[in-house]
């Protein structure tokens, strides 16, 4: 649950500039194993996210993925941003 502050700052801020992530990302058993993708590609969010993680930029993602949209690439964002507030792994250290 986010700290008071925060949570004002995110419903100030992030309401209308966030995308509706269920409008892209699907998951099927019978595609990619059942993994959350892309809808109508076969790009499994974990790639796309892995990709920014090792700082591949937005350009690059849509130039090596051609299927790819903004828009996607934003609802991917809001998926991982959605599971983070439902579940996160325990921080050791």
């Amino acid at each position: 649950m986010f700290r008071p502050c925060v949570q004002t700052w995110y419903n100030e801020c992030m309401p209308n500039s966030a995308v509706d992530w269920r409008e892209y990302i699907v998951s099927d058993p019978d595609t990619c194993h059942g993994q959350p993708r892309i809808k109508g590609t076969r790009i499994p969010i974990s790639v796309i996210l892995d990709n920014l993680a090792a700082g591949v930029s937005e350009e690059e993602l849509l130039k090596s993925y051609p299927t790819l949209s903004p828009e996607a690439i934003r609802a991917v964002l809001a998926y991982a941003a959605q599971l983070v507030k439902e579940e996160w792994l325990p921080l050791t250290g």
